[in-house]
């Protein structure tokens, strides 16, 4: 019996059912995809061991107790007007970004949404995930959206309203660890480093920063402490951050991302 539908077979969708497989979570032979591209159902089947067809199987759909909506948000009315009624009764997790609750309420017919909002590291296993639940979601619904999202990271659950913030934080957070990541190695090219090496070191130092900080359990500025030594290097090169307001410009920049995250929810 197949056990989660997918609506959509990209990236993300490849890389939670994956997840799903890897952690035990699902067989292959309980989940299914079903994109309006071959070329992406191929890949979806190809990747993550999971069967995936382009022609609708609407009896597959219709015995499956739960879908997860996994198409782009510009698509999501288009994609689900064609299950009129099939959805009434399923539990609808969304991945599609921006597209709010009440809408998903709306084109499915169903009271039992998760809304949720996914990043990229997700795709290495890695992902940081938020959810929220809608009024009428009832307990095992939310256990399975903790479930499904936890085989692929870490998932917390919160209130729709905190999704705009998610958005910024992790959801656009990864480009600007990239960003960080690149300069930080544009800094060791610039003292003589090959690229390569300075882009690997890079990498690798802010990965073990981040584990540090899930690790310890210690708040980042003790551990920034205990690596600055009074007129040091590092003490230095924070005196050049703080100058140049590094920790306001990235605090506005989440900001502003919420902003437009809450303008493009509007539209």
């Amino acid at each position: 019996m197949i056990k989660l539908f997918f609506i959509g077979t990209g990236k993300m969708a490849t890389a939670i059912a994956a997840g799903l497989t890897a952690a035990g979570v699902y067989n292959p032979d309980e989940l299914c995809g079903y994109d309006i591209s071959p070329d992406a159902a191929g890949a979806f089947n190809e990747a993550s061991g999971v069967r995936a067809v382009s022609a609708m199987p609407l009896e597959l759909l219709e015995a499956t107790p739960a879908v997860l909506i996994a198409v782009k948000p510009q698509m999501v009315k288009a994609a689900l007007a064609e299950y009129d009624g099939l959805l009434r009764d399923k539990t609808v997790i969304s991945i599609a970004a921006g597209v709010p609750i009440e809408l998903l309420e709306e084109l499915t017919g169903s009271k039992r949404i998760i809304r949720v909002m996914p990043n990229t590291p997700a795709l290495v296993g890695c992902g940081a995930t938020a959810f929220a639940p809608s009024k009428g979601a009832e307990a095992s619904d939310i256990a399975l959206a903790d479930k499904i999202f936890s085989s692929i990271g870490i998932a917390l659950q919160m209130p729709e309203s905190s999704l705009d913030a998610v958005t910024a934080l992790s959801g656009s957070g990864p480009a600007y660890v990239f960003e960080f990541i690149q300069a930080l190695a544009d800094g060791g090219v610039a003292e003589g480093l090959s690229r390569k090496d300075a882009l690997l070191l890079a990498a690798q130092t802010v990965a073990g920063a981040a584990k540090m900080v899930l690790e310890t359990g210690e708040h980042p500025a003790e551990l920034k402490d205990k690596v600055t030594s009074p007129a040091g290097t590092t003490s230095r090169a924070l005196e050049v951050m703080a100058e140049r307001a590094f920790t306001g410009t990235v605090i506005q920049a989440v900001r502003a991302a919420a902003a437009r995250s809450k303008e493009l929810g509007k539209k």
